[in-house]
């Protein structure tokens, strides 16, 4: 049965859509007959060369491109070479403006506010840049960050970029194994640190973790303390610290310098969450993350010149990556750092109002969490400036959709989209000028061959099964540091299908090519054999209102799985035997028998990581009695606790 439609652009944004000049440009261009998006993204699948090509050109990458090979070998994976002759730098495609235009502007909850234009932007990256310099980082060497959200963070990344040097951020509140577990492995040459933080209104000190830290990498040069939740710190603890003002003091502003660099050239280091073990160490390229995000900003976001860009995320995120690139479009970048549910769930709307926010991005747990606050931005906020809410981080259930268009905003592109730290980028995404169906991520991403495969590998269509890729794409990985073979990278996507990539999402490919995502693949159910999406029950879980939020695991249980579910219920609320077998039909009457859970469990809390996501495989490793190898890798590891030994799993 079709979703029903929840939305429709006007053709008044249609016809201004960048996406439909896009369209215009392939058809003139290539000789294509593409009317629609349907028959874009075919060819832009059936013709990779071009359709990049076209993504270059069209969004007016800076660099040298001889006109020469695109692509070598699109259908090697892995093992494809995006433009081999070009050499751009991602910088200096970031500081194309330097007006006084706002290029950033800071929250930092309800204590800083802060913005920066262009011009401010590009002198601050200018000194920061003969800073690093003089501190000995050159090209390939790699810089990290433990950093909040703000202006700085940008600054010395982009510098970083500049010099052909790598850069790689954690969140400041990552404790202090979590940190020398990924910038260890990397070996920083600098290391950028605020003194702290802010979040729910209290300020959290940094440096003491920073005295702990530094001596336990060895290859730093200098530590570099940026003022924010204090005016003067004292740095007596960290060895090799300066201030910022005291590391950019001998540097007077003048035109940066960009070192033009082969298109595959590492930018960025990213982890993976770490649950299972020290996190793997994932380079990205400058020209893959560029051409990637300036794609999915333009065409599926329609970012356009003067825009406002805002994204919920910490620096530990991929999404901070994917935010920053909006440079590259010429629109502000609307940063906040903090609680996001401060003022009563209020204040990233109200930042939206105040900032005049046009893509609005956030996580659909916090959607989840504003709607069972009972919040109804669209009587209390204006909201004007919103073309697009973009949804991320986990599924948005049906129920989600209901939510935004209903009290949050009617007329809004709501782009539920997916992809991750592994590709920097979206496998799926929205389309501003195709509708919005309940439920459903609106389209696969341009250039990007997404299929639904079975376990065999033959393809779906309206049936669940495996996400995978089974063409090359300009962000696929570099590779894993310290992975001369390849051996790691290979194993992490090529394994269950030679030669193509499956990302482990557990998906539909629905009949008007929208796309269902059921959650992860790894930690799908399988009681009697039949494989469950945990979405599928969490949908309706959570629209139980003594339910705040819930976890479902498969427990290994006489010879087979049985299904378990753990629930966090509202202050005062007790998991009597009324409220668990009303959870039990109200799974029963939307789903199957199959989907009802053999055990009910109340806990107090649910173990996420620092980007939000509940990690279902470690508390299943808890409930089995092994290990969970990186506890670091958590927001709140103390919550694994809650569920060893529990009685209510030992019949």
């Amino acid at each position: 049965m079709s979703s029903p439609l929840l939305w429709q652009p006007s053709p008044e944004r249609i016809a201004a859509a960048n996406l439909t000049a896009f369209i215009a440009r392939v058809n003139a261009m290539h000789g294509a007959a593409v009317p629609d998006y349907p028959s874009l993204w075919r060819w832009s699948v059936a013709a990779p060369a071009r359709f990049w090509a076209s993504v270059w050109d069209s969004c007016g990458v800076i660099g040298d491109r001889p006109d020469a090979v695109v692509v070598d070998d699109p259908a090697r994976m892995p093992g494809a070479v995006w433009f081999p002759q070009a050499r751009l730098n991602y910088a200096e495609n970031l500081l194309r403006r330097r007006d006084d235009g706002d290029a950033l502007v800071f929250w930092g909850e309800d204590k800083v506010r802060r913005r920066l234009s262009f011009a401010e932007l590009h002198a601050q990256v200018s000194r920061l840049q003969q800073a690093l310099r003089a501190a000995g980082v050159g090209e390939g060497d790699r810089v990290a960050g433990f950093m909040p959200n703000m202006p700085e963070t940008v600054a010395f990344m982009l510098a970083t970029a500049s010099l052909g040097a790598i850069w790689s951020s954690a969140s400041p509140d990552f404790g202090v194994q979590g940190v020398v577990d990924r910038f260890g492995q990397i070996e920083p040459t600098v290391l950028v640190s605020s003194d702290g933080y802010f979040y729910s209104g209290k300020s959290f000190d940094s440096l003491a973790k920073l005295g702990e830290i530094v001596p336990r990498l060895p290859s730093l040069r200098r530590v570099v303390i940026v003022p924010y939740i204090a005016e003067e710190a004292d740095l007596a603890a960290v060895p090799l610290a300066v201030t910022l003002d005291e590391f950019v003091a001998p540097f007077a502003v003048r035109a940066v310098e960009y070192r033009r660099l082969p298109f595959a050239h590492p930018l960025v280091i990213m982890y993976s969450s770490g649950t299972t073990g020290v996190p793997k160490c994932i380079v990205h390229s400058a020209g893959g993350a560029l051409l990637q995000h300036l794609k999915e900003h333009r065409l599926h976001c329609d970012l356009k010149p003067g825009d406002r860009a805002f994204y919920f995320t910490t620096c530990g995120w991929m999404m901070w990556n994917w935010l920053v690139t909006a440079l590259a479009s010429e629109a502000t970048l609307v940063l906040y750092d903090g609680n996001p549910t401060l003022s009563d769930g209020r204040i990233l709307f109200d930042l939206a109002d105040a900032e005049g926010v046009t893509l609005f991005g956030t996580s659909a747990k916090w959607l989840d969490a504003i709607a069972k606050m009972g919040l109804e931005p669209a009587r209390t906020h204006r909201l004007d400036s919103i073309r697009t809410i973009a949804s991320t981080g986990s599924v948005l259930a049906p129920e989600g959709f209901d939510y935004v268009y209903a009290k949050v905003k009617g007329d809004v592109q709501l782009a539920s989209i997916s992809g991750g730290t592994d590709l920097l980028s979206c496998f799926i995404l929205g389309n501003p000028i195709g509708p919005v169906y309940r439920g459903e991520v609106q389209c696969r991403g341009l250039g990007m061959k997404v299929e639904v495969f079975d376990e065999s590998g033959n393809p779906l269509v309206g049936a669940k099964g495996e996400l995978v890729c089974t063409l090359a794409f300009p962000s696929m990985p570099v590779g894993f540091w310290n992975d001369p073979d390849g051996a790691r990278y290979r194993a992490a996507y090529f394994e269950k299908y030679p030669g193509v990539w499956c990302h482990g999402d557990w998906v539909e490919l629905t009949d008007h090519e929208g796309l269902i995502v059921y959650g992860r693949s790894d930690a799908t159910l399988n009681p009697g054999g039949v494989r469950i999406g945990t979405a599928e029950i969490y949908r309706q879980v959570e629209q139980i209102d003594e339910v705040l939020e819930s976890l479902v695991i498969g427990q290994d249980w006489q010879a087979d799985v049985r299904v378990v579910l753990f629930v966090r219920l509202r202050p005062g609320v007790v998991l009597d035997a009324a409220l668990a077998e009303r959870i039990k039909h109200k799974i029963r009457d939307n789903t199957t028998p199959r989907h009802v859970p053999a055990k009910i469990v109340a806990v107090a809390d649910i173990p996420r990581t620092k980007s939000g996501k509940i990690v279902e495989l470690a508390v299943r490793d808890v409930v089995h009695g092994r290990p969970v190898k990186n506890r670091e890798a958590l927001a709140n590891p103390e919550a694994l606790e809650l569920y060893a030994g529990r009685e209510e799993l030992a019949g």
